[in-house]
């Protein structure tokens, strides 16, 4: 079974040795087995976990809600429900960041609009509004 170090992992996932020795001493990687003198030893089932945590830190998730994952995982079938309800929880919340990213994405949309006739039209007055996006008509 080939096993890879810690930089090779690092490298692989785009994070910092730093951050992986942070996520052990953390308590999220107690499945990494180590040489006898401490040498850890990274296989893909490992990789493949540390793909969730990040997936789960992408989302806002707190390391110490991931550690639970972490214990979950660990305790086996019994905690099946309780893992299931935190990525359905998850999954909410990031249809939620998504819902804000899209209203946000209308917004800068809208500006590039408004950016691009004013440009277009050698003057931002074509828009007959203040400079914020305010009409001054009224």
């Amino acid at each position: 079974m080939k096993t890879y170090s810690i930089s090779e992992v690092a490298k692989e996932l785009n994070l910092t040795p730093y951050t992986l020795r942070y996520y052990d001493k953390e308590g999220l990687m107690p499945f990494v087995e180590r040489t006898p003198s401490g040498t850890r030893l990274f296989k893909e089932s490992d990789i493949g976990a540390l793909k969730i945590i990040e997936c789960l830190k992408s989302t806002g998730m707190p390391i110490k809600e991931i550690k639970h994952f972490i214990d979950w995982c660990s305790e086996g079938d019994s905690t099946l429900q309780q893992r299931y309800d935190m990525f359905m929880e998850r999954k909410a919340t990031v249809e939620a960041q998504m819902e804000e990213l899209k209203k946000t994405m209308e917004v800068i949309d809208h500006k590039c609009l408004y950016y691009q006739t004013a440009l277009d039209a050698g003057t931002e007055d074509i828009h007959k509004i203040d400079k914020v996006g305010i009409s001054i008509t009224n």
